[in-house]
């Protein structure tokens, strides 16, 4: 075989090698059907799997959700510009996504997010002020699961899947799943990014999710950016299609599109409920913004990008469809605007009213009971921070 340096002058060698490579990607990577029930002009479309029958008022409060996990999201950018908040990860972009899937959990289902689906947090009635806590540094996440069925933040990449996997075994083994009774059947929604689908956590939940015919739905919502790395390099297939590896269905949906998420998100929530497995959901939608406050986005990608997807917004096309076609009057969208304002109210007072924690409370949620070692510890690094006070 003929050394790279010994090629005669003109040789394309690699050249030609590189174009193979690309015909191949392309003929693996065809254009994937995506479920779309809205379109980006606000137009129903009907028919097909996932059509759904879904009222003009209830698509209403879908825009209202939509709404107010925005501007939750742009109060909690400024407070952290202003200095009250540490970091903070902006969901722009991917409202629809998680409000889609959101509402389509019952309530004793259980969700498993990342540290971004703070509109999920919305539809599960979190006080946001308990996240800003996580990003302010005032608590560890600070509410109690059970209370929501909504898991705490994740900081880990990818670790969540492994914690939705294993509460899904505890679902089968607590006879929760297959009874055919919906106060009493439970499925498992697990929340991830197209970065964390190369995490080894994840692709080994998918193993265990897929051995035990387990009741949980993978959510990826693929804003095309892990960071500052494009998901073309992370995968030569569609995501979604990796699901067929593990031996159970995925699917591709307009992560843009309110309706088609839930809609998609609801019949992968009835499947495992109804003891059919798990399911991949891949939301393909757009990181409108930086990955977090401290990224800058134009080191790594094109503005121009970014003004195509805007044209893609999942806030406008429901207002476009409940303008046009449900013709619901200016009066609506004034309510909801006034109603965002007032949760800006309460999220702007409310964080900078946030109690500091004190310096000893580090030891309160090591233990469920704090051993006598630790708690002579605790007592004594409490007497000198009152010591060196006094």
């Amino acid at each position: 075989m003929r050394n790279a340096s010994e090629r005669p002058a003109g040789d394309p060698g690699p050249v030609r090698q590189r174009s193979a490579v690309t015909e191949h990607v392309h003929a693996v990577h065809p254009e994937p059907d995506v479920v779309q029930l809205l379109t980006p002009e606000g137009q129903r479309v009907r028919g097909g799997e996932y059509d759904l029958e879904i009222s003009d008022d209830e698509i209403a409060g879908l825009y209202r959700d939509l709404v107010l996990a925005r501007r939750f999201d742009t109060e909690a950018i400024a407070l952290q510009r202003q200095g009250e908040l540490g970091l903070w990860a902006s969901l722009l972009g991917q409202e629809a996504a998680q409000v889609g899937a959101g509402r389509a959990l019952r309530r004793h289902d259980m969700a498993f997010p990342t540290y971004r689906e703070h509109a999920v947090a919305l539809c599960r009635d979190v006080d946001p002020l308990v996240l800003l806590g996580l990003f302010r540094g005032t608590n560890l996440g600070g509410f109690d699961p059970r209370e929501h069925n909504f898991n705490l933040y994740t900081i880990v990449i990818g670790a969540q899947t492994l914690h939705a996997t294993g509460y899904a075994m505890g679902v089968v083994r607590d006879g929760a799943v297959g009874t055919g009774d919906p106060d009493r059947d439970t499925a498992v929604l697990a929340f991830f990014g197209d970065g964390a689908s190369s995490q080894g956590d994840v692709n080994e939940a998918f193993v265990w999710a897929a051995a035990g015919n387990l009741p949980v739905v993978f959510f990826c919502q693929n804003n095309q950016w892990a960071i500052s790395e494009p998901v073309e390099r992370q995968s030569r297939v569609p995501l979604y299609q990796r699901a067929s590896g593990f031996g159970f269905p995925g699917v591709r949906v307009d992560g843009n599109d309110v309706l088609a998420c839930l809609s998609v998100t609801r019949k992968a929530l009835d499947d495992a409920r109804s003891a059919q497995g798990p399911t991949l959901i891949e939301a393909f939608t757009y990181r409108m913004n930086p990955h977090t406050t401290s990224d800058d986005p134009t080191r790594y990608r094109l503005g121009d990008e970014t003004e195509t997807w805007k044209l893609k917004d999942p806030i406008e096309r429901v207002r476009a469809y409940l303008t046009r076609e449900a013709k619901l009057p200016s009066e609506f969208f004034e309510g909801i605007e006034a109603e965002s304002l007032k949760l800006a109210e309460h999220i702007r007072s409310g964080c900078r009213a946030l109690p500091n924690p004190t310096p000893h409370s580090l030891f309160d949620h090591v233990h469920v009971e704090l051993p006598d070692e630790l708690r002579e510890q605790r007592d004594e690094f409490a007497a000198f921070i009152e010591s060196v006070g006094a």
